[in-house]
């Protein structure tokens, strides 16, 4: 029987797992300090380095290793989500099954995606249960169970991941992980599962009947393997070996199946039934044999199955005598499915440890953020009431100028109120406080302003090199488009640009009322004396100071104090309101496995802040009440005031002081709130700033990369064929030029002439070969030619005489005939006669002495008389058309 098939594990390269997610949980957790994960951080890349360098390990152990960082990531990818613009890590893994090439390499695919490193590790614990039983005993019921577990594990993760893949990556895979391939290496898996299932159950002599239908089932398992790992689109993927080994188990399988089926036949003294199985098992057996070549052994088998069948056969024909039946009239043998894909479990490892347990889930996070926007948004708008409450109540004030104008009844003296307005503006500084902070906001705002300007133009410059790529290379640029991954990126820095505008706008309103109030903090802020010498003297009216409304007045002023001390202790409370969500969210996320983040939020600043709106509605209503007494109270006393001209200035510069008052507080207030503004958005900017120059930086890498693999296909594409060139620009044949002379040197001694053999047909005779040592001595006597190919012998075309001697023969000059001159052109070409061409001779006949031992040819001329010896060197070499010389 064959071997197990076991699948080849996907290798990756190297990566660094702590800069980014270090960068990330300090952006992202500022309130976590990083001695809470850095023990973490530097386990969960040790978990990586040694799940990878346990690829190649064929023990469970590294199952155990691989599975125990699998669990780690999916339970640490809840807190810290990889992705291309969160925790950017560029996975790279490599095909499983292709070596490369010189030019090619291997193929990989790099993307920076949690779902991607968790895609190719499950496939390779797959792998690994795949090898692990592929390597246990077969002899032993311990390990064929465990065979029979892990293979069965390993076909339902690949029956996930073909399922799931293309969701995961999205992205076209490598080949390996292409959904058909995935199909066929789980169709595979779920066949020897089943394998394992019926070497146990033979092992254990189980009833035939039942080994047949598991037989039988396998061998369907195998025939849907070998259709899926034969389509067309992944049929060169896996090694030539595995289809043939398949192929040759599936009719293994079913010649089992007919086998065990015989059995139970021969129980139920089917005896006819019995040899017609065993004939079809044994045709089986021999075409797997024949299908599995040298990948499989079924020679046992085979034997097995004969023996039984002679057996059968003898008794049946000496004793039963039953009816052998046609195969195909035979009831079909039933299956039994025992082996099935397992379903991905929760958790592949045994350890229960979870890292980065200090990190809430990125869920709980979110939800956290955004309750935390819900309640400052709340607490920003109760604030914000109650301060333009209070402006409109101290603007009505000042047009009023109370409470000067119940103090100041006339004279020179400064009033009291004003006096303690003045202290108060003093002791924060005065006007220089001001002017400092005022000329502090254009510096903090250029700043902001050039790194988000910066920001800008490294992502423009990166999506203008990416859609130059893309236009360039079409669709083998594979990789997601920049404006698609930077979307989010630049909806943020608009926000931030929509937020520098407005601050620049605010920026403009707090200039203006700096100028038109300037006058007014400069008196506040020198000493008194100036003060009162600034103020204009008016008329005595101490008789208004008992007065009914002026009495009414007093108290009412006391009222408005009072509602603006009791805003001040509800605007604290707002901004000190707090909450434990956290908590809550876990606790749902736990239950429900999501978390309604919209109902348990609402429901919580409901009951938070329910109490502390209604106190600022209740302030607000009390704020109209009291204006309008303070209206019809002022009316009155202004009827019973009588007023000079000199008492008009000293109650409008009263009024303009208490207005000034009341905007040096509130510029005071706006200011530092901008400082502070503008300085917490330069760290949220900074960060802003680094997230895009690492994202820059990551997509050069992932760029420069794509780049080299896509050079490399272009470097290793097979060049196109030249068209064919017309007929005009062929070159023209032209007839081949004579060879030069070879080169001769001293002569050498004629081999001894022998008679050709008298069995041998005319036609076929030739010169008798040289012995070795006489061809070596002959070799090592005779020049070597320069040429490799001698021409033809002279007096023979190339179609007729002997056969052309092959290399090494050594190439001898003929001997010129006897007589010749080739100086004598146009006159006598001979001086003596030609000797006699030799004539034909008779089987068994000696050639005549001098005679050369050719036979006469039919159809050809004879031979001229040649001699024994060639001529003496330099002899001239006879031009080609002579009269006389034999033809080439």
């Amino acid at each position: 029987m064959a071997n197990y098939l076991a699948v080849p594990v996907k290798t990756t390269s190297e990566v660094d797992l702590i800069k980014p997610i270090r960068n990330f949980a300090k952006e992202n957790f500022p309130n976590t300090s990083s001695e809470n994960y850095d023990k973490d951080l530097s386990e969960f890349h040790r978990l990586r380095a040694h799940a990878t360098g346990k690829f190649n390990d064929k023990h469970e152990s590294a199952i155990e290793a691989v599975g125990k960082y699998y669990d780690q990531f999916v339970s640490v990818e809840a807190k810290l989500p990889f992705t291309e613009n969160q925790v950017r890590v560029n996975f790279t893994w490599y095909d499983a099954f292709a070596k490369g090439t010189l030019l090619s390499g291997r193929p990989k695919l790099t993307i920076a995606s949690g779902s991607f490193e968790k895609t190719c590790m499950l496939f390779n614990i797959a792998a690994l249960q795949s090898q692990v039983a592929s390597v246990q005993s077969k002899e032993t019921d311990e390990g064929l169970k465990l065979s029979a577990k892990l293979f069965q594990q390993s076909s339902g993760i690949f029956k996930y991941l073909k399922e799931q893949v293309m969701s995961l990556l999205g992205r076209d895979p490598t080949p390996d992980m292409h959904p058909d391939t995935l199909a066929g290496l789980s169709a595979l898996m779920v066949a020897q599962a089943q394998e394992s299932i019926y070497l146990k159950c033979a092992r254990d002599k189980m009833k035939d009947a039942t080994v047949a239908k598991i037989a039988m089932q396998c061998s369907c398992y195998f025939s849907e393997a070998i259709k899926l790992l034969q389509l067309y689109s992944v049929k060169d993927i896996f090694p030539k070996e595995w289809l043939i080994s398949v192929a040759g188990k599936q009719a293994a399988f079913h010649a089992l199946a007919e086998y065990y089926q015989s059995g139970a036949a021969s129980s139920k003294m089917a005896y006819g039934e019995e040899i017609a199985r065993l004939q079809q098992a044994k045709e089986l057996t021999q075409s797997a044999m024949t299908r599995g070549g040298k990948e499989v052994d079924f020679s046992k088998q085979l034997s097995k199955i004969d023996s039984a069948l002679q057996k059968v056969k003898k008794d049946n024909d000496m004793i039963y005598h039953d009816k052998i039946p046609s195969h195909k009239d035979l009831p079909l043998i039933d299956k039994a499915v025992v082996a099935k894909p397992l379903p991905v479990p929760e958790k592949i490892s045994s350890s229960s440890t979870e890292l980065f347990s200090k990190l809430v889930p990125l869920a709980v996070h979110n939800a956290v953020s955004m309750y935390e926007s819900k309640k400052n948004q709340l607490v920003n708008t109760e604030v914000g009431r109650l301060r333009e409450a209070t402006q409109t109540l101290n603007g009505i004030l000042a047009s009023l100028n109370l409470p000067a104008a119940i103090e100041d009844m006339g004279g020179s003296d400064v009033p009291s109120s004003v006096k303690d307005k003045a202290q108060k503006i003093q002791e924060q500084g005065g006007l220089t406080t001001l002017d400092s902070l005022i000329s502090e906001l254009p510096e903090l705002l250029s700043r902001n302003k050039e790194i988000l300007d910066e920001s800008f133009r490294m992502l423009d410059e990166e999506a203008a090199s990416d859609l130059q790529l893309k236009e360039q290379f079409g669709d083998k640029w594979s990789r997601t488009p920049s404006a698609k991954l930077t979307e989010s990126i630049r909806k943020d820095g608009e926000k931030y640009n929509s937020i520098i505008s407005n601050a620049v706008h605010a920026d403009t309103v707090v200039k203006e009322k700096y100028n038109t109030n300037k006058r007014g903090f400069q008196l506040l802020s020198s000493p008194i004396a100036n003060l009162q010498q600034a103020l204009p003297s008016g008329s005595a009216s101490n008789l208004l100071k008992d007065s009914e409304s002026a009495r009414q007045l007093r108290s009412l002023m006391q009222q408005v104090d009072a509602i603006k001390n009791e805003r001040e202790v509800m605007e604290n409370e707002l901004k000190s309101a707090t909450s434990d969500m956290t908590a809550k969210f876990v606790s749902a996320l736990a239950a429900d496995g999501a978390i309604d983040e919209d109902s348990l939020s609402n429901s919580e600043l409901q009951n938070i802040y329910a109490p502390l709106t209604q106190q600022v509605n209740d302030s607000l209503a009390t704020q109209e009440r009291v204006l309008s007494q303070v209206q019809a109270a002022h009316k009155v006393f202004s009827q019973e005031k009588m007023l000079d001209q000199s008492g008009a200035r000293r109650e409008e510069m009263l009024r303009e002081l208490a207005t000034a008052f009341d905007t040096f507080t509130e510029l005071k207030s706006n200011l530092e709130e901008g400082t502070k503004f503008y300085n917490d958005l330069t760290q949220i900017l900074v960060k802003f700033q680094n997230k895009i120059s690492d994202l820059c930086f990551a997509r050069k890498t992932e760029k420069e990369e794509l780049l080299k693999d896509l050079n490399q296909q272009i470097a290793s594409r097979p060049a196109e064929s030249a068209p064919a060139a017309p007929n005009y620009q062929k070159p023209k044949s032209a007839a081949p030029s004579r060879p030069p002379p070879p080169v001769v040197s001293k002569p050498a001694a004629a081999p001894p002439v022998t008679a050709p053999s008298a069995s041998a047909p005319p036609s076929a005779s030739a010169p008798t070969a040289a012995s070795p040592s006489t061809q070596s001595q002959s070799a090592a006597a005779q020049p070597t030619s320069t040429y490799q190919q001698p021409p033809a012998p002279y007096g023979q075309t190339p179609h007729q005489g002997m056969p052309y001697p092959a290399q090494p023969y050594m190439y001898f000059a003929p001997p010129v005939p006897t007589g010749f001159n080739p100086y004598g052109y146009g006159g006598a070409f001979y001086q003596n006669p030609p000797a006699p061409y030799p004539q034909q001779q008779q089987p068994g006949q000696q050639p005549a002495a001098g005679q050369p031992p050719y036979p006469q040819q039919p159809g050809q001329a004879p031979y001229p008389q040649q001699y024994q010896q060639p001529p003496p060197q330099g002899y001239p070499y006879p031009p080609q058309g002579y009269p006389g010389y034999p033809p080439q």
